[in-house]
């Protein structure tokens, strides 16, 4: 059964239903569900899908060739495969496909490109010569993702300009991935979401029928399946020095989040050469710099700013679990692994992920235009602001803290502060004055709203303060996971 992706799947429609030629990049990370989309996209369509393997151009051209000649073009009559990639992109006009769009899929396109890297160029040639004014819609899709940006989209390269549409898949967000796991309960959605992410391919290993704890020791700690050597594999196809990765992915997974601290945990002493390695991970969206929400763009350029954090949760998981107890798993312990090493402390690895959930959560909130104003930037905030200080008669001071989730509107005067209590006890009333204390100077010249997000609900003063104070609301976890509006 195929899940999710509606947004993708829209976009490629409308390109479909247009009358002119189109030229489409779909790109994205390595198991992020391309090819899956492209088929569902393509299902009921007439259509080639051409899939390229990392092999010479001759043997490219050669397995094109017999992909479109099954097609019943007219140049199979005469050859039984074309002489250059020129005939062979041209021959997408003779497809028989009547007033139908006819549609040419070229999957890994960087394949095709890496033995003949005038193929850009050909293409490029005939799209400005025929095809852009022709009933055609090309789609050239790829995983290499720093290929697609740098050699097929960026200026002075021969496909500039000419693509119609581009879109970069990104994960799954947590509503999607949740449509794996029906029968669990919201509880278990977020834990599997904490440990699987948005990646389909991931998503797909875990039997929903079956418990989180039997698919983690099954699907993940079990040495042959999958999940097991996928960490390993997706470096290997993408990095060198996989070592050092190895070093600096764990770091960062056990909290590690500034420059410095990661080139200290991992054991590289220049913070430059750290730098750029961190570069090479977030081109692969395993690693996330993340700048709070306030930061000013000019400053990003700063790389003693921002902290790194692991975007992929599966990454994340496996690095804070599986990696430091791979002596056991090698020795076929998964189910001690599991159920000393992760199930008594997975409830405090998912507290990071209800975050981000609750913050896709406030997304849906203003899709559905339901929120007391509408927001231009939503992230998270770390610096300094104020903070309740008991022992102080003003009972307000500075300091470097952090706010879950902040919403700010263009005009910056509208402010939504959320906090995100995943406790198995209620959000507390000495929690909700940490939380109101917070950016207290910007109150003078702006309106304040507050989100509160809790698990186990909260305790009967907040409660009342909501009650009387409309720029205050509760959610529950069932709240945000069931996505009520």
């Amino acid at each position: 059964m195929f899940i999710g992706r509606s947004s993708e799947l829209k976009f490629l429609e409308n390109k479909y239903k247009t009358d002119n030629g189109q030229l489409i990049v779909l790109y994205g990370r390595r198991r992020v569900g391309k090819t899956e989309t492209l088929k569902k996209f393509c299902e009921g369509k007439p259509h080639v899908f051409f899939a390229c393997r990392e092999c010479t151009d001759k043997l490219q051209l050669k397995s094109f060739s017999e992909k479109m000649m099954k097609e019943d073009i007219p140049a199979k009559q005469y050859i039984d495969q074309f002489a250059d990639w020129d005939k062979a992109f041209r021959a997408v006009l003779d497809l028989p496909y009547g007033d139908r769009k006819k549609l040419l899929v070229v999957d890994e396109f960087p394949y095709m490109c890496k033995d003949n890297s005038s193929i850009p160029s050909i293409l490029q040639n005939l799209w400005d010569e025929i095809l852009k004014d022709s009933n055609v819609m090309i789609i050239l899709c790829g995983s290499a993702m720093s290929f697609i940006e740098k050699e097929v989209l960026a200026e002075k390269n021969p496909l500039y300009g000419r693509a119609t549409g581009v879109y970069k898949m990104e994960a799954m967000n947590f509503y999607e991935a949740a449509e794996f796991f029906p029968e669990y309960s919201a509880k278990d959605k977020l834990t599997a979401y904490s440990i699987l992410g948005g990646i389909p391919h991931y998503l797909k290993q875990f039997d929903p029928r079956q418990s989180l704890a039997d698919n983690i020791k099954q699907n993940i700690f079990t040495k042959g399946c999958t999940l097991y050597s996928e960490v390993e594999f997706f470096l290997r196809q993408e990095l060198r020095e996989t070592s050092l990765y190895n070093s600096l992915l764990e770091a960062v997974a056990l909290g590690n989040t500034r420059l410095n601290d990661i080139s200290q945990k991992s054991l590289v002493e220049d913070t430059s050469k750290t730098s750029v390695y961190l570069r090479n991970l977030v081109q692969l969206g395993i690693v996330e710099r993340e700048f709070s929400v306030d930061t000013a763009s000019k400053e990003w350029g700063n790389r003693n700013r921002g902290i790194y954090k692991l975007a992929d949760s599966f990454f994340r998981f496996w690095y804070a679990f599986a990696f430091t107890n791979y002596s056991a798993l090698e020795s076929g312990d998964a189910e001690g692994v599991c159920d000393f090493a992760v199930m008594p402390f997975i409830h405090e690895f998912s507290a990071f992920t209800f975050e981000e959930v609750c913050r896709q959560y406030i997304q849906e909130l203003q899709k559905a235009s339901v929120l007391p104003f509408r927001y231009a930037r939503i992230g998270r905030f770390f610096g300094k602001t104020t903070v309740r200080d008991t022992q102080k008669e003003s009972g307000l001071r500075v300091a470097e803290t952090e706010i879950d989730i902040l919403a700010i509107s263009a005009q910056k005067k509208e402010y939504l502060v959320g906090e995100c209590k995943l406790k198995n006890r209620p959000f507390s009333y000495g929690e909700y004055l940490n939380t109101v204390a917070k950016l207290t100077p910007q109150k003078e010249q702006a309106s304040f709203y507050y989100a509160l997000f809790s698990e186990s609900g909260f305790d009967d003063k907040v409660e009342k303060e909501a009650a009387l104070d409309k720029h205050i609301r509760l959610f529950s976890l069932e709240d945000v996971v069931n996505c009520r509006i």
